[in-house]
């Protein structure tokens, strides 16, 4: 994308997010009674017996949004912060969902089997505004009495209903989004501004997305938290501060030679890769040692994925793995089993990618809509290109793009959920991990989490192991034997066989899972905010107990964040002056043995003194670096960072 075409980019995010938030601050204000007062920094919530403008439905939507304010509240935040980040998550949501239409409008793609038809290029005016109230005669009432704005609104909400099943953390129903949308005039002007006809080139590019959730930060921000503070005060902070997009020849260079280089050294260097990796470096005459794998089990992680755009290269080369896999002697048997045809490959072939090996983790919510949102979009690609349509592409059902966060904080939600576990042993395993997640949205990447799981299943296991037996429990009166709270922290009784420790994580998050679906007592949303961000938690979990054949990362630099600074400190002290060197560190973690790191981080790890233990330990001695660029300043859009950019095989 050219300069000048970001440019107008960034003016029209820039004015879209000012609409939208102030847009959404006095539909809270005015319609639900939520504000800040003018004289303390305090949220004022109306009584709801005072607010008789409210029909029916709308009192549903305050308490939903209300609900949702108090969860945002229970993982920590002050009042305040917590409104704040309620509108800001409304905005951001209703303008990712308005430009995900508009590069829908601009590609082939199919929804619920049909073409996805005009949806804002024209506003309530659309092709698809036409279809939808054809089929739902009371928004055509609605339409025709004057009530354009009620009765867009439920197209908007149906078109969302339909994709949700495939973008779910972007369409999610639940989302306070839907009960909350700017007014028309304000919506109006919003899509004046994203169908400019200055941008029309840009919508049907994958990492237009991209840009859009760079330049919803502004700048401007991130200089006025950078003066107050040198480390980054929160989460947010810290995710702000980096969103810097990765140049595609950047992230070129960085797959070409891991992703690229593995496919390469697998097929002897037999693969159309050779050409297409235009960065691969390779030399004449070289021997290879790495045995083939079936492309279906090479797994990639970027552990701070943005919005994607390491992953989005990925898929594309890992269309050629497949193909090329097809055909080989040893890899093609597995395939041909269960396609026959090369054409049924290709079919399969974008829902297998984002089933089986595209991973992404980041702290931003608003990030992994992004990311979710760029790969389906990109899959629909790979469908046109196999000339499929409407019902003949496979639904997507499955990504791995994963937000880190805590648990959510409820406590009676959270006691009521794990007073229901059964055996009372998951319960306790469930609690143990929950109690070490309140870092997660912190340290993101670099929670250990999954240690911390595993060492709390073995405990419990070999408490297990050691309980007394029914025969030896006979040998006590009834009143002498042991009480199990007496002899273990963990109580497993009624478990009878040890296949179940096996199975424990997978049965907790089948326990979340059930559990979201429970809307009893009132409590519909938040008890669905719950589970959904539980089932997130140990998805998280899940990602840090795999290892991967490929890591990628445009990390984050410089200072942890005030609230991680104790942990990575104690978790990485060998990397702590920097946050991109213990990404590094734990990306390392994370590889196969042989397994490959591509980076681009600042280039002070490799002459500053406070980086010699990174560079010793870390880099050569549990790593052999590859490649290596030293790309220097200007790479990362407005970042005042000189770069560098290398690759990685761990040795272990």
């Amino acid at each position: 994308m050219e300069q000048a075409v970001r440019n107008k980019l960034r003016n029209v995010v820039t004015q879209c997010r000012k609409l939208l938030e102030e847009a959404v601050s006095q539909e809270l204000q005015g319609r639900f009674g939520i504000h800040v007062s003018l004289k303390k920094d305090e949220v004022i919530i109306e009584y709801e017996v005072r607010m008789t403008n409210l029909s029916d439905e709308e009192r549903v939507y305050r308490k939903d949004l209300l609900e949702h304010y108090e969860h945002i509240q229970a993982s920590g935040s002050k009042p305040k912060d917590a409104l704040v980040q309620l509108i800001r998550e409304i905005a951001f949501t209703h303008l990712n969902r308005l430009c995900a239409y508009k590069m829908m409008e601009a590609r082939e793609v199919y929804v619920g089997g049909q073409r996805f038809r005009e949806a804002i290029s024209r506003g309530v005016n659309s092709n698809g505004v036409k279809f939808f109230l054809a089929d739902h005669p009371d928004d055509e009432r609605l339409f025709n009495s004057g009530r354009q704005d009620i009765a867009y609104r439920h197209f908007l909400d149906w078109l969302g209903g339909l994709l949700s099943e495939e973008i779910g953390i972007l369409f999610n129903p639940n989302d306070s989004a839907n009960r909350l949308y700017p007014p028309q005039r304000v919506l109006d002007v919003v899509l004046g501004l994203i169908n400019d006809e200055e941008l029309a080139g840009i919508w049907a590019q994958d990492e237009t997305i991209g840009w859009v959730y760079q330049y919803f930060t502004p700048k401007e921000l991130r200089d006025q938290a950078r003066k107050e503070s040198a480390a980054p005060r929160n989460s947010y902070e810290l995710a702000f501060r980096n969103q810097f997009f990765t140049p595609r020849y950047v992230v070129q260079f960085l797959v070409d030679n891991t992703l690229g280089r593995i496919w390469y050294e697998m097929r002897q260097g037999e693969t159309a890769l050779k050409e297409s990796c235009q960065y691969l470096v390779w030399q004449p005459n070289e021997s290879f040692s790495r045995p083939k794998k079936d492309p279906r089990d090479i797994a990639i992680l970027d552990p701070a994925c943005g919005s994607g755009h390491f992953l989005l290269y990925c898929f594309d080369v890992l269309q050629t793995m497949y193909e090329e896999a097809y055909d080989d002697p040893d890899l093609g048997p597995a395939l041909k089993k269960d396609y026959p045809t090369l054409a049924d490959l290709k079919k399969a072939i974008p829902g297998l990618i984002l089933r089986h090996n595209l991973h992404g983790i980041d702290i931003d919510l608003r990030a992994t809509q992004i990311a979710a949102l760029a790969l389906w979009l990109r899959a629909q690609r790979a469908y046109q290109a196999t000339s499929l349509k409407g019902a003949q592409r496979p639904q997507i059902t499955k990504s791995n793009i994963i937000c880190a966060e805590p648990m959510p904080g409820e406590q009676g939600l959270w006691q009521e959920f794990v007073a229901e576990l059964q055996p009372k042993v998951l319960g306790q395993l469930v609690q143990a991990v929950f109690d070490k997640m309140t870092l997660t949205s912190e340290t993101g990447s670099l929670l250990k989490i999954a240690d911390e799981l595993t060492d709390a299943i073995e405990a419990a296991r070999r408490q297990w192991l050691a309980r007394p037996k029914e025969e030896q429990l006979a040998l006590f009166p009834e009143e002498k034997r042991p009480k199990a709270e007496q002899m273990s922290l963990f109580d497993v009784s009624g478990i009878t066989e040890e296949q179940f420790w096996d199975q424990a994580e997978a049965r907790v998050v089948d326990a979340l899972r059930d559990y979201a679906r429970q809307t009893a007592n009132g409590k519909g949303l938040v008890r669905r905010l719950f589970a959904d961000d539980a089932v997130r938690g140990f998805a998280f979990v899940d990602v840090c107990r795999t290892r991967f054949d490929v890591v990628l990362m445009n990390p984050p630099f410089g200072e942890a964040s005030k609230p991680s600074k104790a942990y990575i400190e104690k978790s990485y002290p060998r990397t702590k002056n920097d946050v991109y060197a213990a990404f590094v560190e734990r990306g390392l973690q994370w590889l196969q043995p042989h397994g490959m790191l591509g980076a681009i981080t600042s280039r002070t790890g490799f002459f500053l003194s406070s980086f010699q233990k990174w560079r010793e330990e870390v880099l050569l001695r549990e790593a052999r670096p590859t490649v290596f660029a030293d790309l220097g300043y200007g790479v990362l859009d407005t970042a005042m960072v000189e770069t560098a950019a290398y690759c990685l095989e761990a040795v272990r």
